[in-house]
């Protein structure tokens, strides 16, 4: 399996950016637009050229300043194992997304609102089995993911996180005593926000709001991270009812190479057991 997913890396890596690549895979890649609030989220939908209707679909959020192209690799791979895959930008989520916002108004709040219109979009069509949509992000977008899955649990089958970015609470709350201390904007990172991006952390509890969530979790996390430490993950494991934390060694903030091969092996394991597992949530 691993050798197989490092050609399918490579392949990939050589194929020129852009839609067309839909080509190169038995899959179809398509632009797919979900509308909120009178402003546009743009993102690709995946789709197997070759399937039995419906399908089990993942969702894939991109992290603080990053865009869907993140989420290209993991979606062509998932997207020739059979998954229906959604990857998008969130409005205001960099200076280059190409959905409507400003950065200047983003904060994992409205991120988190993005990605539940986006959920029930994915959930809807004819296209996905609503009953096996699975939630995958990285970095922020994972803190993102986790948080919708809580408060959508029953309509999340699944929730995979890679290298999550828990540790944004603590960095907020270390960088302003009260919402008085936060400027209209500042340069944070590799980019320019604004204070709605900080208010929210200032008294948020992460780790109480996402532990609401009880089915099985699979958190992956280089022990070599620089921008989020490995414990924040391992605190995470210990508040997760259910949950496994897979540690990719000598690995960074970003999986690349080997390492993606090794994340998606663990991933393509997590989502074949899941879909043979009965959902629990929302159950007495």
């Amino acid at each position: 399996m691993k050798k197989m997913l490092c050609a399918l890396l490579v392949m990939l890596a050589i194929v020129p950016a852009g839609i067309g690549r839909a080509q190169e895979g038995p899959y179809d890649v398509e632009e797919h637009t979900v509308l909120l609030d009178g402003q546009r989220i743009y993102g690709l939908l995946y789709l197997p050229r070759e399937r039995r209707e419906p399908l089990p679909a993942v969702i894939f959020s991109h992290g603080f300043g990053g865009s869907h192209d993140v989420g290209d690799p993991y979606a062509r791979a998932l997207a020739g194992m059979g998954y229906a895959v959604y990857c998008f930008d969130f409005r205001g989520g960099s200076p280059g997304s190409m959905s409507d916002g400003s950065v200047l108004d983003m904060s994992i709040m409205t991120e988190a609102d993005d990605l539940t219109a986006v959920l029930d979009e994915i959930r809807s069509l004819p296209e996905v089995d609503e009953d096996k949509v699975f939630l995958m992000g990285t970095s922020q977008g994972g803190v993102v993911s986790a948080i919708v899955a809580a408060h959508r649990r029953q309509e999340v089958r699944g929730l995979i996180l890679l290298y999550p970015a828990f540790v944004l609470v603590d960095t907020a709350q270390q960088f302003y005593k009260s919402a008085d201390d936060i400027p209209e904007t500042s340069f944070h990172l590799w980019m320019t926000v604004g204070r709605a991006y900080f208010e929210p952390l200032l008294h948020y509890d992460v780790y109480a709001d996402v532990a609401a969530y009880t089915e099985d979790v699979l958190i992956l996390h280089g022990d070599a991270d620089g921008i989020v430490p490995l414990a924040y993950s391992e605190k995470a494991v210990s508040v997760y009812p259910s949950a496994q934390l897979k540690v990719i060694e000598g690995a960074g903030h970003g999986f690349y190479g080997e390492d993606e091969a090794l994340a998606l092996d663990a991933i393509a394991g997590y989502l074949d057991a899941r879909l043979h597992t009965e959902p629990t949530n929302g159950k007495e």
